[in-house]
């Protein structure tokens, strides 16, 4: 995993190293009011962060891509991660903390990511999972490109009664807006 530079952010591998921060910004009772919870303790948070340093899962089939945001000002923000299978095909989700929605911050963040996995992960096909309210999420999912999925994509997936899939399929030309040709 490498540092990807995209218009006033930075994605930077998450690590350990970045619980501190980011247990401030996962205690945001806003990131939570469709689903999950903050995490119980910094220990937790800790001890996942270095789990998911292997970049894999435990049987090998899958990567495990996990970002942090970073402002210029130096703080983080919030991540973006991809699971990325051997067909790929990743499964993307996020997090902003509620005082920086609105400003095109995780559109941005989410581009970056999505660049990164086109140009050096080989990725050629998207989903993310999502709670029917969460039309801010929802709204974002469909400006970068994303649509619901198929009947039989959805039946695949096994997702709950009260959860979207949304899918992209990638192309070899999609890559940062902000890059050259």
């Amino acid at each position: 995993m490498r540092v990807v530079e995209a218009p006033a952010l930075t994605l930077e591998p998450q690590t350990a190293a970045h619980a501190d921060e980011m247990f401030r910004v996962l205690s945001d009772p806003a990131l939570y009011e469709y689903e999950n919870e903050p995490p119980s303790s910094l220990e937790w948070l800790r001890s996942r962060f270095e789990r998911l340093e292997s970049r894999q899962s435990p049987n090998g089939r899958e990567q495990w891509l996990n970002w942090v945001i970073r402002l210029p000002t130096s703080e983080l923000v919030g991540y973006v991660q991809a699971t990325v299978d051997s067909d790929h095909r990743a499964t993307i989700a996020y997090i902003l903390a509620s005082p920086y929605w609105g400003r095109g911050l995780a559109r941005r963040a989410v581009e970056a990511m999505i660049a990164e996995l086109v140009a050096n992960h080989g990725v050629r096909q998207l989903a993310a999972v999502l709670k029917r309210k969460n039309e801010r999420s929802l709204r974002l999912l469909e400006r970068l490109g994303f649509s619901p999925a198929s009947d039989r994509e959805v039946a695949e997936a096994h997702i709950e009664p009260d959860e979207l899939l949304m899918c992209r399929v990638l192309q070899e030309h999609d890559r940062a807006p902000w890059t050259d040709p």
